[in-house]
């Protein structure tokens, strides 16, 4: 699938994107505090660049892009240990830099590389 004009993408940031996001990945949180809504939190962060800039991943439109991604232990271990805080912490800077003019420019690519951060997901292939 080929990616939304900028255009398209620039209206719904300004539209959704700047307030959805945060909510998304305060719901993603809380679901990842319950073992049982753990995996659907996870999913909800790799989804943040979507849900900011219709921003599509690249293993959608090139199935040879997932399978670089690291196992799935493995990033359930980075998860465990590093992942829930270091992303937490990282989500909350570029929230924090989205509300300002000068820091929107650092917050997009910092929410881009949320999933990385997270789960170690590779949202880019």
């Amino acid at each position: 699938m080929a990616q939304r004009s900028l255009l398209t993408r620039a209206l719904w940031f300004v539209v959704v994107g700047w307030w959805a996001t945060p909510a998304v990945v305060n719901v993603a949180w809380l679901l990842c505090a319950t073992v049982v809504g753990a995996p659907l939190g996870v999913k909800l962060i790799n989804l943040v660049p979507t849900v900011l800039t219709l921003k599509e991943p690249r293993s959608l439109g090139d199935p040879d892009a997932a399978a670089g991604q690291r196992s799935l232990a493995v990033r359930i271990l980075y998860f465990v240990f590093v992942g829930w805080w270091l992303g937490w912490l990282w989500a909350n800077v570029a929230s924090f830099l989205a509300v300002t003019i000068v820091g929107l420019p650092l917050a997009i690519p910092m929410f881009d590389r949320l999933p990385l951060v997270t789960s170690l997901y590779r949202f880019d292939g």
